[in-house]
């Protein structure tokens, strides 16, 4: 990977934990995502017409700007309901964990990209670290009865994610090849914060709505701020680097948010997850100096 792909991915992998982590102290975390989404969509409003008048959209570009928005609506979803039901130092590696496993596999099937050796080492071993973090301790339990990781809300929600976040991730490196990637990033945020609103207009209630808004509205307008900026770092490594890499090497992140939820929240941190988060950083380090 380039330096300047590295760079990019490393300073989204600090960012996005921690709007995760400011989102799972929300009241109601499907309520708080979705308003990140809308406020950050009203106050980057004249940016994205800038960047709209400057950057034009192809009728290509408009369909993957339709397909992310559906993809994302989904994640947002998914997310907002994981941390309704889990700790931040349990869903944040499932979910990203979930999809660093698969990017890699889609971007050599379907996309026909290349992975050297060292980069298989280094996705092999985030990938083991990932899931380090979250079946040790628990191994026993899940071998003796395996169905009882989908009985969990938190699990299953998590797992969702992470599906989603592999399916958008081939999408958008296709994506941003059409459309400015920081433009892309607007519109899907602003598409998928409206696709939102009926449900959660419909299933929560304006009294809750004002409720979170009124409680949160810093930690909500910042998250909005700091998911355009997270994503759309990676979006841009998506046009200078491969898929494969850019997709796992960004769960470096999954450190951070370990980090936080162990400090800050009080989360249970052990021998598991610094094994893992060890692994993950290893990992990385062997796909930022693959070709």
């Amino acid at each position: 990977m380039s330096n300047l792909a590295i760079a990019l991915v490393i300073l989204s992998s600090i960012i996005h934990p921690v709007w995760n982590f400011l989102l799972k102290r929300g009241l109601n975390q499907e309520i708080f995502v979705w308003l990140s989404l809308i406020t950050s969509s009203i106050v980057l409003l004249p940016l994205g017409i800038v960047l709209q008048y400057h950057y034009p959209i192809t009728i290509s570009g408009w369909i993957y700007i339709l397909g992310t928005i559906i993809l994302h609506s989904l994640y947002f979803d998914f997310l907002g309901r994981s941390y309704l039901h889990g700790n931040l130092s349990l869903v944040y590696p499932i979910a990203r964990g979930s999809g660093s496993a698969l990017v890699p596999i889609l971007g050599v099937l379907i996309l026909g990209e290349v992975v050297e050796t060292s980069a298989v080492i280094g996705i092999s071993a985030i990938v083991i670290g990932v899931y380090t973090v979250y079946l040790w301790g628990n191994f026993s339990q899940i071998v003796k009865n395996p169905l009882n990781l989908l009985k969990t809300p938190g699990t299953v929600s998590a797992i969702l994610t992470g599906l989603t976040i592999a399916a958008y991730s081939l999408w958008d490196k296709v994506g941003v090849t059409h459309v400015m990637p920081f433009l892309y990033m607007y519109l899907m945020l602003l598409g998928s914060g409206l696709s939102l609103s009926p449900y959660i207009i419909y299933s929560h209630g304006l009294k809750a709505i004002r409720k979170e808004l009124s409680t949160n509205t810093t930690s909500i307008i910042a998250v909005g701020i700091l998911i355009y900026v997270a994503y759309g770092l990676i979006l841009t490594a998506f046009q200078i680097s491969k898929v494969s890499y850019v997709s796992p090497a960004r769960e470096m992140g999954i450190v951070v948010g370990v980090l936080l939820g162990s400090i800050i929240l009080k989360e249970p941190y052990g021998t598991g997850r610094l094994v893992g988060s060890i692994l993950i950083v290893l990992g990385v380090l062997l796909i930022s100096f693959s070709p």
